[in-house]
């Protein structure tokens, strides 16, 4: 019957088809379902109309969509309609709605909303065909294939590792004869991210410091020839006279590791490297300065700039990128013990100046303060550090963009820029002396690890902390906090660590490819 019922949906072509994904959900048994199931589907991108006789369709496969494109309903901008028998090599077609065809970029969001409309749209569209275990989608570039492909592969993403039951894998592809490096390079940028949502989402009792740098050293491996680690011990860290970055470490019965990563993707320039560095704590309870039980469990994604920023390295990588980018990751555990750093020590950055710590939770400063300082010995382009530094961050920005401190505005340039393509938005933040004199007063030692004011300007007394280790004319300070996880306002992402702002790293790696 499910057979039959193929065929004469095939033969109606000619009027207009009204079966919409209620009534075939009510109508075929899984059983009867199984030649979908078998098969290849396809997800097809369809704009809102402008005027009445304007269907908006991305015509790439040949099918009378008339007939079926303005039965039923407006499709709204996210939304999606499963047809199945309407094409011999697709049982089950997914329609998608990609909203108003509006390429430009809006200047009130800071993106492209065509590329963000894409980006939700497939991603609906390959889950769609997931939930029915259709093993072969095939995805309509919807005239962008980069931003398609980085909605099917981060929208299909789930974290399953330790269950049973896993998520049922789809493979994607491109359809038709587009631009296939387009497709190839989102497919990357998508990867990219998802690594890093991998190493957020995992439990801290399984990426420990040298689980992190291991797994970051497989995933470089197949690059060897143009990358170089160093997985550097607690002994090379009390070699450079780390003291803060080892006082924040003793607390915990993992050894710290200080990963560097060098990739020359341009080792016959003479320019200078980027260096990106990222705070690596695989797991923050505060220290003596406990954190609340609720929440506590999320703090296993306290890593995420270590994480961001290694896996856009791993993403450079593979797109060949002819740049060179140094990343520094500084690696351990936040834990209270016996050992651990009391509220009021006082302890002896790299750089020789001594900070007093009256809080164990601002721990990621520190463990940064020491990776800054030695970012400065490879006479950098720039240096860009990420890290989930402060929750004040999200209380500010919320979940919306990544805020950004930076003493330099051709840095800031760049990285809007590339946050405007990517649609994994940054925003400025300030950096007043107002905020640095809050740090410098301090009873015991050059610095305080918190603002005098404590509360008040958390996120930017935090930046002008760290700005005290920096000489740097090209420095920025990305603080993530806010974009750490998320729940449903990134539409292509499902619930969980978002592994932002991953793309957006790589993009402004890319883009300093063309920089003179």
């Amino acid at each position: 019957k499910s057979i039959s019922l193929k065929y004469r949906l095939r033969s109606r072509r000619s009027r207009p088809l009204r079966l919409m994904t209620s009534y075939t959900e009510r109508c075929l048994t899984p059983r009867k379902r199984r030649w979908q199931r078998e098969t290849e589907g396809l997800v097809l991108g369809v704009y809102e109309k402008e005027k009445e006789d304007d269907t908006r369709l991305l015509p790439t496969v040949d099918v009378d969509f008339a007939s079926f494109a303005s039965s039923g309903p407006p499709l709204k901008k996210g939304k999606s309609r499963i047809f199945y028998g309407l094409h011999e090599d697709f049982p089950s077609v997914v329609v998608v709605g990609l909203g108003k065809n509006s390429p430009g970029f809006c200047s009130k969001e800071n993106w492209y909303n065509c590329k963000e409309n894409i980006r939700a749209a497939v991603s609906v569209g390959c889950r769609a065909l997931q939930d029915l275990e259709v093993p072969l989608v095939e995805v309509d570039p919807c005239g962008d294939p980069q931003a398609a492909a980085e909605g099917a592969v981060l929208g299909l993403f789930e974290y399953d590792e330790f269950k049973k039951k896993k998520t049922f894998a789809v493979k994607t592809q491109l359809h038709g004869s587009s631009d296939t490096t387009a497709w190839e390079r989102g497919v990357l940028y998508g990867e990219g991210q998802n690594l890093a949502r991998r190493l957020m989402e995992a439990p801290a009792n399984h990426v420990t410091p040298a689980f992190f740098a291991d797994t970051i050293e497989q995933k470089l491996a197949p690059f060897s020839d143009k990358v170089i680690i160093h997985k550097r011990p607690k002994s090379w860290i009390e070699e450079q006279q780390m003291g803060a970055f080892l006082s924040v470490s003793k607390g915990s019965e993992e050894p710290p590791v200080f990963l560097e990563i060098h990739y020359n993707g341009n080792a016959e320039s003479s320019q200078p490297p980027l260096v990106l560095v990222g705070k690596g704590i695989t797991f923050d309870s505060g220290g003596i300065s406990l954190k609340p039980s609720s929440g506590m469990e999320a703090m296993r994604a306290d890593m995420g700039g270590a994480a961001t920023v290694c896996s856009s390295i791993v993403t450079a990588a593979a797109l060949k990128l002819p740049v060179n980018i140094i990343g520094l990751a500084p690696l351990c555990e936040n834990m209270p013990s016996g050992k651990a750093n009391k509220p009021g020590d006082v302890v002896k950055a790299k750089n020789g100046k001594t900070i007093q710590v009256d809080n164990t939770d601002a721990e990621g400063r520190l463990i940064l303060a020491d990776a800054l300082c030695y970012a400065h010995t490879f006479n950098p382009k720039a240096i860009v550090n990420a890290a989930t530094l402060t929750g004040a961050m999200d209380v500010a920005l919320g979940s919306a963009a990544t805020g950004v401190f930076t003493n330099s505005d051709w840095l800031w340039k760049q990285l809007f820029k590339a946050s405007i393509v990517t649609g994994d938005r940054v925003w400025r933040m300030p950096l007043f002396q107002h905020y640095t004199k809050q740090v410098t007063d301090s009873q015991l030692a050059d610095l305080n690890n918190i603002g005098k004011y404590s509360r008040s300007g958390g996120p930017c007394t935090a930046a002008a902390f760290l700005g005290e280790f920096v000489t740097a004319p090209h420095w920025a300070h990305l603080d993530m906090a806010g974009v750490m996880s998320n729940k449903d306002e990134i539409p292509y992402l499902r619930k969980g660590m978002s592994g932002r702002p991953t793309r957006t790293l790589v993009e402004f790696a890319a883009g300093l490819c063309t920089e003179p």
